[in-house]
């Protein structure tokens, strides 16, 4: 797998006719993704865009195939939800719901590993191959194809970036807003190594911001693996200690996951830190 989606991805959409599910179904079929069904409990035997829903995951499965799933199932039934996903032996799933309980995350986390299936968030926006696929809530006008793989804890901060890029005439191999944490499946290491062994990306963007310590290990990585040059921008520099900036992972506390100690390590690490979106842009094109 060079990147978690591509022109031969077939989705699947968990919750598909509730609110969220509609509105970004909608907005992935005319991103040219390749939905073949979708499931909401108790709307078995409808269709929605013309795609059949179906009650559960193992229905759908038995009439279509699918490799990834996205979810926009509500906190309380995420877990269950993901375990049906998981038990249909797909490859990447997307867990956009956001305020799962952290018990159920840390389940969810080790179920996904033992089954080998690529668990993206909880909490997170996605994923999109620019002109390919999307399989999130990327808004598609924001980015344009080309070799830059970009990965985000925040979609948001995807999005600003994907488009000062775009307006720069720079295109996008891939973007991934991996979710805020505290708790990740695919983390930034993971989404560096994709694109450092994707044959389609020359220039890795390492967005991230204060807390945790991913960066740090995205850093580490870098170091010892990564040959394509990275670029990375880290948010939050002026917060102040002790308090949450939106992302549950976003947090400093003492001298962990401060932006001086993201900083460090990846300038460690050889990667280019810049101060700002018009620095970042001037620091890949460099390399194109």
């Amino acid at each position: 797998m060079a990147i978690l989606v591509g022109k031969d991805t077939k989705v699947l959409v968990q919750a598909m006719t509730g609110k969220s599910g509609s509105l970004q179904t909608k907005a992935m079929l005319e991103a040219g993704t390749r939905i073949v069904a979708g499931v909401t409990p108790g709307k078995g035997g409808q269709e929605l865009y013309g795609i059949p829903v179906y009650d559960y995951v193992a229905e759908a499965k038995a009439e279509h195939e699918f490799d990834t799933v996205i979810s926009f199932v509500p906190p309380k039934a995420a877990k269950d939800s993901c375990f049906e996903a998981i038990d249909a032996g797909i490859q990447v799933l997307i867990l956009t719901t956001e305020e799962i309980a952290l018990h159920d995350v840390v389940e969810i986390i080790a179920y996904a590993k033992a089954h080998d299936t690529v668990l993206v968030g909880p909490g997170c926006a996605g994923v999109i191959a620019p002109g390919i696929c999307k399989a999130g809530a990327h808004p598609v006008r924001f980015f344009m194809p080309g070799r830059v793989g970009v990965v985000s804890k925040s979609g948001a901060l995807s999005y600003e970036i994907g488009k000062t890029l775009t307006d720069a005439g720079i295109g996008q191999s891939c973007v991934t807003a991996i979710g805020g944490g505290p708790l990740w499946g695919f983390t930034q290491k993971d989404a560096v190594a994709l694109y450092e062994e994707d044959p389609d990306t020359d220039v890795i963007v390492l967005l991230g911001e204060i807390g945790g310590g991913s960066e740090e290990n995205a850093a580490a990585y870098i170091r010892s693996h990564v040959t394509k040059p990275v670029v990375s921008l880290i948010v939050g520099r002026h917060a102040p200690q002790g308090k949450s900036l939106g992302h549950a992972g976003a947090i400093v506390s003492g001298n962990v996951g401060t932006a001086e100690t993201k900083i460090a390590a990846l300038r460690d690490a050889g990667v280019h830190v810049v101060k700002d979106p018009a620095e970042l842009v001037e620091t890949v094109r460099r390399f194109l």
